[in-house]
């Protein structure tokens, strides 16, 4: 029997365990999590009845594979929401689950996000509309036009993100829709980051894009039809992301496996060139050694050579300390009503703006996004006909000035900032709550350009695999996340490579398009 000892229990985790029992009896699973629940930034957080999404997730994915995973543990939605909660939406229930009667539900839910810029807005990713035009007013998009030829025929030769960005769209329109937000997120300037960010993020997406879509949509009434999508219709579980992993996790326990909650992996030995064992310990201190013959680690790079800190090379260390983080700050907000309105042809239930995200391009405040949690599945609200649960989004540093307020001085700060851009009257909330994780975002900045020195060492240990967002520090996706976890069951099973773990989402297959 092989003993496979999986650090983390987030979405790579969680399908590396989830596959594995599926796939091999002959296997004994220990899953090590350190928090008392699973999901790692997908999971949901309760407050007072009110469920919030960590950074919002969608569920879609061009894999079927993937897709089968996430309406095996959850049945697809096959009845609209009880409309006394929800006005109907405009989705195509395909499936069998009754959402008002049954709770493991994957409810089908309409993408809307959109940039809110000046008190206005714009679709997003940005998109050429006479909306738009009229928003920016005549002479602004006439400069983006003209920009935008500029850049056609004097191309940036940098490699940084500000080049790529102004190289596609050009200088006018990245100064409007991308610099300050991507700002936001990094905390650095996007003349700071590799231009790898914006070929991985933004998906063919470009003026001529928009200028080709603008007139197939005027001479073609059918055409978004014919090319909705789910990232314009997208899975998402009736309590929010989490549910689907708790889910996963029974599965995982009912097939034999183990879930260690509250418990941190202290220590990696070695022997022989292979890792032998693992050294954890739970919050009460007790401690104990887990022989493996596999380890899979979905934790970060930095803590991941920590662990195996006795035995790491100089320059591998330097490299691992210095890879680049950006954490995250959600402000849970219940709200009477929002002082924006709806302003589009969608219905929607006291007169919300349809919204899932509110991408907030405004550099006079610090949020970065603004999730609209009734929108997400009015079951993550606890009175969803006469509140509203917003989330709002800030990017930060672990012990910065921001990270360091407290909760009250942070809820002070981010409604003070949602009344000053219109959001919200300040008047109409009736209570908060601040969250905060680590280690939400890998950067592609600082030392990571010599990452591959890393990688490529830890590539010799071939009974380690590297899985998930922060274990390979890569913006994955969710469902990219997922399949390095796949991708580890077959590797432990002889069917597929350690390159192929590494490989996933390195190519920039498909990604939802935008800047954020």
């Amino acid at each position: 029997m092989k003993n496979v000892v999986i650090i983390g229990a987030g979405p790579a985790g969680l399908t590396a365990a989830y596959q594995l029992l599926k796939d091999n009896k002959d296997v004994q699973i220990i899953v090590i999590e350190q928090s008392n629940q699973v999901g790692g930034i997908s999971k949901t957080i309760e407050y007072k009845g009110n469920h919030i999404d960590l950074g919002g997730h969608r569920f879609f994915s061009k894999n079927k594979f993937i897709n089968d995973i996430w309406l095996d543990l959850l049945k697809l939605q096959g009845q609209p929401i009880d409309s006394s909660i929800e006005k109907p939406q405009n989705c195509l229930y395909t499936g069998t689950a009754d959402p008002n009667d049954n709770d493991n539900v994957m409810l089908l839910r309409r993408r809307v996000s959109r940039i809110y810029y000046k008190g206005n807005f714009y679709n997003y990713p940005i998109s050429l509309n006479l909306e738009t035009i009229k928003n920016l007013g005549f002479f602004t998009s006439l400069k983006c036009g003209f920009g935008y030829f500029w850049s056609c025929i004097f191309k940036q030769k940098g490699k940084s993100l500000e080049d790529f960005y102004i190289n596609r769209f050009g200088k006018p329109l990245y100064k409007l829709f991308f610099e300050g937000y991507t700002t936001k997120l990094w905390g650095v300037p996007p003349s700071k980051l590799d231009s790898k960010w914006g070929s991985q993020r933004v998906k063919e997406l470009s003026i001529s894009k928009m200028i080709f879509e603008f007139f197939a949509k005027k001479h073609n009434k059918d055409y978004k039809t014919r090319n909705t999508s789910l990232i314009e219709q997208f899975y998402y579980p009736k309590y929010g992301p989490g549910q689907l992993w708790e889910e996963m996790a029974k599965r995982i326990e009912t097939a034999g496996g183990l879930v260690l909650y509250n418990t941190i992996c202290k220590k990696i030995n070695v022997e022989n060139g292979c890792i032998s064992s693992v050294e954890i310990e739970n919050k009460s201190g007790k401690a104990n050694t887990i022989k493996c013959d596999f380890l899979i680690s979905s934790t970060s790079i930095s803590e991941l050579i920590t662990m195996l800190n006795d035995i790491i090379p100089h320059n591998i260390k330097i490299v691992s300390n210095k890879l680049p983080y950006r954490d995250f700050v959600t402000v849970g907000l219940l709200v009477n009503k929002l002082a924006i309105k709806n302003t589009t042809t969608m219905n929607t239930t006291n007169d919300i703006p349809p919204d899932c995200w509110i991408y907030v391009q405004d550099n006079s405040v610090k949020v970065g996004r603004i999730q609209i949690f009734n929108n997400w599945s009015p079951f993550l609200v606890a009175r969803p006909k006469d509140t509203v649960w917003i989330g709002l989004e800030y990017f930060c540093f672990e012990n910065d000035e921001l990270w360091n307020l407290s909760d009250e001085k942070f809820s002070e700060f981010a409604i003070e900032e949602l009344t000053k851009i219109g959001i919200i009257d300040k008047n109409q909330v009736l209570d908060y709550v601040v969250l905060k994780e680590k280690k939400a975002y890998p950067a592609y900045y600082g030392s990571y350009s010599n990452f591959d020195v890393v990688k490529d060492y830890l590539k010799n240990y071939h009974n380690l695999i590297c899985v998930g967002r922060n274990g390979q520090h890569r913006y994955n996706n969710m469902d990219h996340s997922m399949l390095t976890g796949i991708l580890a069951s077959r590797y432990i099973n002889g069917l597929a490579t350690i390159d192929d773990v590494w490989n996933v989402n390195s190519e920039q297959e498909y990604h939802e398009n935008g800047a954020g």
